[in-house]
């Protein structure tokens, strides 16, 4: 196929907000001649940043939707997925990586680790990914790239090694220092194209002799051959780029490369990086589960000669249609090629093969195995696997987190109403953890998301791109129910209607479950309920599950046991026992002291330190749990825990605190027991809701 899928490399961009993944990315697309001319983020120069292509994207100058591209660099061809960093768009990261073979994390010379550094670093740890660190904004006032390296082993656990030095910093910042080739760097030319090596200053000499020791110290451990060289006083550059590389592919070191994407520093030798020591398609395991084999794990190989295998990681709506990315594990896809959606069971054919380059496309004729490309007018999901027919495997799925905030739209006509349904339709579609369902009491439409920016990104969405002028009531949050204490339960369902009945009997207990949301344990001896019958009764203690009598949402942390029951020789069926278990729950809910839990976020705020104490307060008095707090000079963190429903309106509050100084993220962190004032105010709040949606 004329591909070398040994130069390949595919790679997310991922970060904590405002870190410069975005602004590198430009750079990398400006020197591997993708652009030629730079554009700044925010679109202040009336273009906006390549990977930003969605309207709303420059105007606020974040990233919400990952945006993928294709590049060449020193003869690799890179595939690359710049991802968003605020936590409402954490599903975009997860789908990402969940389809890369190796990243860049990037961090900001000033602020370090931060909460959605750390947030990234899980995810990263969840698909194995091996990764490299890129200290950006060297140039920034406070930067400190030593520090984050610091941080890097010290909060996230990474053997993590400077690979590079700075010369002088801040405002003074000119260059780098390579620690293997032990050569400074230094980038001229309108927009640093023109990279020019010279001997290293003499005031950084020892300290660069010392950390090219730590260098090859830290890498001997990946190399024997390394370290026998080191003894022998003979070390060769090229061993130790080998043993680095090793280290990396483990996800057992760190390399740190440092620069400044906006000053045009450092960027080409993070590509050097990228291709000399993250893996190739080929060096990344992957699996497939055959569904013929009661889902045996499949060791898939990055060979475009065998049987296809590929995964749809991501949808959007384009104007051409739906537009599906795909990557290409096993085999290859060709354009009029017929594929297998081994979920929908249906064979298609592939009509348009195409190469993504932000919101730009070009059609290509086929695509080798390790690739990543899109494709047009495919009827799928995403998470789906296509195979070659024949074949029945299914790759793993991506982890999804569930929506922690709620709101009430409404549409203010026909036509918006019309409009509305359309853009929810493909919204639920394009992202997992956008979702809407309309409330069977109030008949109003609910949408779901990660948190205020993202509900109120797809809302301005479904304005601009759908002209659908929809009313929105305040933010709900996502609450639960719990029991507290172990209840047993005996309960006979029957019903005669003329012809055959509905009988069934179900006896056990039901008890508080720590961990997870549900449990059903089969302890009938002697089949006095059938086999056949008892997974009707696990459904309708689901059935049971989805509503709770306090406040109406879901309830969790419930383990059911059933023990005992009695059949019918004509009347019973699995209808018979559904309703059985659903009613048998129902009737004893009550006696098992039943609570309200709300979600928990793990907040952390970062601002100026002579506003600490305003952030503390802030914290305080939102039923805040400060988890922990640290100065860096004139910046602080502090990280708290704080009940969703206390976050609402908080960025305004904080800004007035601090002088708009301080941002804060958050992410879910667990459910929690709601104090008794305010679970009695929400019983009262639910209950009059319901009496007036009965009247």
């Amino acid at each position: 196929m004329g591909v070398d899928i040994s130069k390949m490399r595919n790679i997310g961009i991922s970060a904590h907000i405002d870190s410069g993944k975005t602004t590198l990315t430009e750079r990398i697309l400006y020197y591997c001649e993708k652009i030629h001319a730079i554009h700044e983020v925010r679109g202040k120069d009336g273009v906006g940043a390549t990977m930003d292509s969605m309207e709303l994207e420059r105007e606020r100058g974040i990233t919400i939707a990952s945006a993928a591209t294709n590049v060449t660099w020193d003869g690799h061809p890179i595939n690359i997925i710049d991802t968003p960093g605020h936590v409402d768009f954490t599903i975009e990261v997860e789908r990402s990586l969940r389809v890369l073979d190796g990243a860049v994390l990037v961090l900001c010379s000033v602020g370090g680790v931060q909460s959605q550094s750390i947030t990234v670093d899980r995810q990263l740890a969840r698909y194995k990914v091996p990764f490299v660190a890129f200290v950006n904004k060297c140039d920034r006032t406070g930067a400190n790239p030593i520090k984050v390296r610091d941080q890097l082993e010290q909060k996230l656990g990474h053997n993590a090694v400077m690979m590079q030095l700075p010369i002088g910093l801040e405002d003074k910042f000119e260059g780098i220092i390579d620690l293997v080739g032990m050569k400074a760097w230094f980038y001229e030319g309108t927009s640093g194209e023109e990279r020019r090596a010279a001997e290293i200053p003499a005031e950084y000499v020892e300290e660069a002799e010392r950390r090219h020791e730590e260098i090859i110290d830290a890498a001997s451990m990946f190399s024997d051959e390394l370290a026998e060289a080191f003894l022998d006083g003979e070390v060769e550059e090229e061993l130790i780029h080998e043993a680095i590389r090793n280290g990396v592919l483990r996800r057992q070191l760190c390399p740190v490369f440092i620069g400044s994407a906006y000053k045009n520093k450092g960027v080409q030798t993070l590509l050097d990086s990228v291709v000399r020591y993250l893996p190739n398609p080929t060096e990344v395991e992957n699996e497939a589960l055959d569904l013929d084999k009661d889902e045996a794990p499949v060791r898939l190989t990055a060979d475009s000669e065998a049987p296809t295998v590929a995964l749809a990681f991501k949808l959007e709506e384009g104007k051409y249609g739906q537009l599906t990315y795909v990557r290409v594990y096993q085999g290859s896809i060709r354009k009029g090629t017929e594929l297998f959606n081994v979920r929908s069971k249906k064979r298609f054919k592939v009509g348009r093969l195409i190469r993504m380059h932000a919101s730009h496309m070009d059609d290509i004729s086929e695509a080798p195995a390790g690739d990543i490309v899109a494709v047009f007018g495919v009827d799928c999901a995403s998470g789906d696997t296509f195979c070659k027919a024949g074949l029945n495997l299914s790759m793993t799925s991506m982890y999804v987190p569930e929506p922690v905030i709620s709101l009430a739209i409404e549409p203010v006509d026909k036509k918006a109403a019309d409009n509305m349904g359309k853009a929810l339709n493909r919204f639920t579609k394009e992202d997992p953890t956008f979702r809407t369902y309309v409330d069977p009491e109030s008949n109003q439409t609910i949408i779901q998301g990660m948190g205020e920016l993202h509900i109120e990104v797809y809302v301005e969405r479904m304005k601009r791109e759908y002209n659908a002028e929809v009313e929105t009531g305040m933010p709900q949050v996502a609450y639960r129910e719990a029991i507290s204490s172990m209840v047993e339960f005996d309960y006979t369902h029957k019903k005669q209607t003329g012809g055959s009945g509905q009988f069934g009997r179900v006896a056990g207990f039901i008890e508080p479950l720590e961990e997870g949301d549900y449990e059903f344990v089969d302890a009938i001896k002697g089949g006095v309920i059938p086999k056949e019958y008892i997974p009707s009764c696990d459904k309708g203690f689901r059935m049971a599950l989805r509503n709770g009598t306090q406040v109406g949402f879901p309830i969790i942390g419930v383990r059911v046991t059933i023990n005992d029951g009695s059949t019918h020789p004509v009347d019973s069926s699995d209808m018979a026992f559904q309703q059985a278990s659903l009613a048998a729950f129902r009737s004893i809910y009550e006696k098992a002291k039943p609570k309200i839990l709300e979600p928990i976020m793990k907040v952390a705020v970062e601002g100026p330190t002579e506003f600490q104490g305003n952030i503390f307060a802030s914290v305080n008095q939102r039923r805040g749990l400060i988890l922990a707090s640290s100065e860096d000079g004139a910046f602080s963190r502090v990280e708290a825990e704080v009940p969703l429903s206390e976050m609402f309106g908080y960025s305004t509050v904080l800004r007035s605190l601090t002088q708009g100084k301080a941002e804060f993220t958050m992410e879910f962190l667990k459910y929690g027991k709601v104090p008794e004032s305010i679970s009695d105010e929400l019983k009262t709040e639910y209950r009059k809701a319901r009496e007036a949606r009965q009247k």
